[in-house]
């Protein structure tokens, strides 16, 4: 054992260290992979919140309409996507590969599907704004279809790496797994 005052022992130069255990590269990927998952659980977390003002703002009349447009169609059951962030969450302190798997399905029906359906729902109204320059709806004076869908473009990516690294912590956790099989 090293003393944090005393002298170094005789014979030891530093370069003793090879013979050292060392963390399994698996159990080193799954700390840094669900520290990504986190911070982007946190920035959709945001976005989430974010829909959420902008709706109570809007049904509860807080502001008026021509400050803050009424929410689209697949604001809705874009609210969902806070299912599929918790059940992520849940997993991670005990390695739960059932939850980190729910977590994946339910972020493609919940978080996905409501964004593709939103591209979808949008397209006429942002087309008409395009070709025409005309716009509607109006959040703080910008154009809501704009604003949509930047706000749906940045979701889309916060959900895609989301999966990406989910896809690679659950492989992470299933090589973890196969190794204690195998002893």
């Amino acid at each position: 054992m090293a003393s944090r005052a005393g002298p170094r022992a005789e014979g030891t130069d530093g370069s003793d260290y090879q013979h050292r255990e060392r963390v399994a590269s698996h159990y080193q990927m799954s700390v840094a992979l669900k520290s990504e998952i986190k911070k982007l659980i946190y920035v959709q977390v945001a976005i989430w919140l974010l829909l959420l003002a902008q709706m109570c703002v809007a049904h509860l009349k807080l502001l008026p309409h021509d400050q803050v447009a009424m929410p689209y169609q697949w604001e809705y059951p874009y609210l969902l996507s806070i299912i599929p962030s918790l059940f992520g969450l849940m997993s991670f302190p005990r390695n739960n590969i059932s939850y980190l798997v729910l977590s994946m399905i339910s972020t493609g029906l919940f978080s996905v599907a409501p964004l593709i359906y939103g591209s979808m729902e949008m397209f006429p109204m942002a087309q008409q704004l395009y070709r025409h320059g005309k716009a509607y709806r109006f959040i703080f004076g910008v154009s809501a279809v704009s604003a949509m869908y930047l706000l749906l473009l940045v979701a889309a990516q916060v959900h895609g790496w989301q999966l990406y690294y989910s896809k690679k912590l659950l492989d992470s956790w299933f090589a973890s797994t196969q190794e204690k099989k195998r002893k």
